[in-house]
């Protein structure tokens, strides 16, 4: 019932049918409601959201593509589960990949995406529900990178946030690391709005790197 109402949800956005049933097994799996490892059928797939097999196909495809499914031959899809080891290379990437964006943004930003990213922080001091903070932290971010104009980089950059996502929910839920975030927000968005590139990178590094070794640490337990 609850993936018919995210696929529900994600119709309004009157995207394509496959990117919609993506939109909400992407939702599900960042959510925990699928677990690592378990098989995600077409069939049934298809039944709960009452379309055909075809657009869920290509709806695991594309998470496929973004590394939370894996399709593997007579067995279809699995929820595809993530190592230390990987964890360990996405927080490398995100550090250099938006550590650029960063670069490039700060000489286009203005008042008003300062002003925009504060609000963003106003609303994740009030947000309670991890899955919303988590959005509105995307939100932050992808604020702070909008100025580079570099769409291909903030794409791949969205990428790696969505891989380690589910995860880091997890961890802000269990380790309340909401605080320490989002004292970093602020430290990092001051040095935005002055223009003190080197302090704003050098920050934002800091903060990809101390939640990484939150979740590198969690994965190494578990496995």
């Amino acid at each position: 019932m609850r993936l018919k109402q995210l696929f529900d949800s994600s119709t309004r956005n009157r995207t394509s049918t496959p990117d919609n049933i993506a939109a909400a097994l992407r939702e599900a799996i960042r959510s925990g409601w699928f677990k690592d490892g378990q098989r995600l059928r077409q069939d049934e797939l298809a039944a709960e959201l009452g379309v055909s097999k075809i657009p869920v196909r290509e709806a695991l495809r594309l998470l496929e593509a973004e590394g939370l499914v894996t399709l593997l031959p007579n067995r279809g899809a699995v929820v595809a589960p993530i190592s230390a080891g990987e964890a360990q290379e996405i927080v490398e990437l995100r550090v250099a990949l938006e550590s650029l964006a960063l670069r490039l943004a700060i000489p286009n930003s203005d008042a008003r995406i300062v002003h925009r990213a504060a609000e963003i922080l106003d609303d994740l001091d009030r947000e309670t529900d991890v899955a919303r903070w988590s959005g509105l932290n995307w939100e932050f971010h992808a604020a702070l990178y909008q100025p580079a104009e570099r769409p291909r980089l903030l794409e791949m950059i969205r990428q790696q946030h969505a891989h380690v996502d589910r995860y880091m929910r997890l961890i802000l839920s269990t380790l309340r690391h909401q605080d320490r975030s989002q004292e970093e927000h602020r430290a990092l968005l001051s040095a935005y709005e002055g223009r003190d590139t080197d302090r704003a990178v050098g920050t934002l590094a800091q903060h990809i790197e101390a939640a990484g070794v939150l979740l590198i640490a969690h994965l190494r337990q578990r496995e």
